[in-house]
């Protein structure tokens, strides 16, 4: 599989201050990794020496195949980035901003043009194009930004805080085109405070404490090894009266209601039509059994109450 971002032991010290410790990570071709934590856990820090803006203390990190302090260029031509300051210059036009980028990144004239309207019109910018960028709004901004983030057709996408300031159709839409971004092949790095979105993008979750990778896997993964196996919820069309006695001694009893019962097992594919066969053979009927869902909100709030020096969950 292509790695297109691979960190090693990654660190950032500033006048003594640790910003950013051991940093491991590894990001394929296809791949979105949700970088999550704090405000002031690393997250940006971590961005920008994967850029290669800021040099590392102490670490390595690749881009594209390319060494962020043996060939800064090449990796800057290899990234697509978005941060919390988007450098809009506010006299500028939108098209002038963009050719200014187009410039910059050596495109000739007919390639710039021919990117920067399909992204314009993607986004729809095309109705703002006589404004002057001064005039923009929060989210008119955040999506020029990503426009020009994407301008020279980078196969690395670091995005930070992507859909921040957005109304819900234009962050559904930026939503989407990471989506179709992906599926190009690309690899992207996305930092937001939004877990459904993280939680709808994203491959792999990494959760950064104090400058720490302190969690690193899927979301599924991190689910099974911080809140257990999978919770069951099953409803019947009768009272609950003498049911319990009919359901496997090897499932864990979690709650029960008049005609519902919750209950852990760490075989649901085998244990539920063992229990849905039992139940059918007594003519008790079944209106519902669904996996309880465990949200990536769950996940994050008990990764980062976790007191520090506890065993860190990686891939």
């Amino acid at each position: 599989m292509d790695t297109l971002i691979q960190t090693r032991s990654l660190a950032k010290i500033f006048d003594g201050f640790t910003a950013v410790k051991d940093v491991s990570l590894t990001v394929n071709a296809g791949e979105v990794l949700a970088l999550l934590g704090p405000n002031g856990a690393g997250k940006t820090t971590t961005i920008r020496m994967i850029a290669s803006i800021l040099r590392p203390t102490t670490g390595t990190a690749t881009v594209a195949g390319f060494d962020v302090e043996q060939d800064p260029e090449k990796v800057r031509h290899s990234v697509g980035l978005l941060t919390e300051h988007h450098g809009l210059y506010n006299r500028m036009r939108a098209w002038e901003y963009l050719e200014f980028f187009g410039r910059i990144y050596a495109l000739p004239d007919d390639i710039w043009k021919e990117r920067a309207g399909s992204l314009l019109s993607l986004y729809g910018l095309n109705p703002t194009l006589q404004l002057r960028l001064g005039q923009y709004s929060k989210g008119m901004r955040q999506k020029l930004a990503l426009v020009r983030a994407l301008l020279h057709d980078p196969r690395v996408l670091l995005l930070d805080e992507p859909t921040s300031a957005m109304d819900p159709e234009s962050a559904h839409l930026v939503r989407e085109s990471i989506r179709q971004f992906r599926s190009n092949n690309r690899a992207i790095i996305v930092c937001t405070h939004n877990l459904h979105e993280a939680e709808a993008l994203a491959d792999r979750i990494a959760i950064i404490r104090r400058g720490a990778i302190i969690a690193n896997d899927t979301t599924s993964a991190l689910k099974h090894s911080l809140v257990g196996d999978p919770v069951m919820e099953l409803r019947l069309g009768v009272s609950l009266d003498g049911v319990v006695e009919r359901l496997p001694d090897d499932l864990t009893i979690l709650a029960q209601g008049p005609d519902w019962i919750r209950y852990q097992t760490a075989s649901p594919e085998t244990m539920n039509p063992q229990i849905l066969e039992s139940l059918t053979r007594a003519n008790i009927p079944v209106l519902t059994l669904s996996e309880v869902h465990r949200s990536l909100e769950d996940i994050y709030l008990q990764i980062i109450q976790t007191p520090e020096g506890s065993e860190e969950i990686r891939a």
